[in-house]
């Protein structure tokens, strides 16, 4: 069976990482290499908006995610939130995937024309997270069994390693925008909404603005209609 060759292969590989880095991103490296990709990512869920990128195998990779988070939209969300495979050719020259079309017109900038495989990771009947693969040469041969195997065994590791873990900066985004419904009378859901459109405005990602309205660099403010201004000023 290929699952079997494959705990052989991924212990191969584990042998490979540095022994020092955390399980799960021994893990996912070990993913990456076994399955072929160029790049990789493990990404934690309690919901589709409570995310937690636990660990990327370089740094498009990390730019990718933070993409995801960002626009709050992308393969991974779809994974998690159907609990399936999604499987999306990400190519600038392509027309936008229409269940994500945002990420798709813009990753291509990030990648070249790649695949990419969304898995949910399964452990003990609830999916946790989900691990994504990035291809630029031909498509994986492996079928949707042997890459949910393989994203099970990551999601086991995560959880053998939860205390690894640091959701500190997710707590950030919350408490910022907690601090926008607050300025301008929005849900919070709304008030996140507020956050990623400054984000994808400012060409920058979620987690800096969030640190910047933490910090009083940033605030957000109603005028007389509905419109919304930012006042940025200088930490003092």
């Amino acid at each position: 069976m290929w699952t079997r060759r494959s705990c052989s292969d991924c212990s191969r590989a584990l042998a490979d990482v540095d022994a020092d880095l955390p399980m799960p991103s021994r893990m996912c490296r070990a993913c990456v290499d076994v399955l072929g990709a160029q790049s990789g990512a493990v990404v934690v869920s309690a919901t589709p908006d409570e995310r937690l990128t636990v660990s990327t195998s370089d740094g498009m990779c990390a730019e990718i995610e933070d993409l995801e988070q960002m626009l709050g939209e992308g393969p991974g969300r779809v994974a998690f939130a159907e609990d399936r495979i999604v499987v999306a050719d990400l190519d600038a020259d392509r027309p936008p995937d229409l269940a994500f079309p945002l990420f798709s017109s813009l990753v291509g900038g990030i990648t070249g024309p790649a695949t990419s495989y969304a898995v949910p990771m399964r452990v003990g009947g609830r999916h946790l997270g989900v691990l994504t693969l990035y291809m630029s040469a031909a498509p994986t041969h492996r079928d949707p069994a042997d890459l949910q195997f393989v994203a099970d065994a990551v999601g086991q590791a995560v959880v053998g390693d939860v205390d690894s873990l640091d959701w500190s900066f997710r707590a950030q985004v919350h408490q910022a925008a907690g601090m926008v419904t607050a300025q301008l009378r929005i849900p919070p859901a709304d008030a996140l909404a507020v956050l990623r459109a400054h984000a994808f405005a400012a060409s920058t990602s979620l987690d800096a603005v969030a640190n910047d309205v933490l910090a009083r660099r940033l605030t957000f403010t109603q005028d007389g209609v509905d419109a919304v201004d930012t006042d940025r000023t200088e930490e003092r």
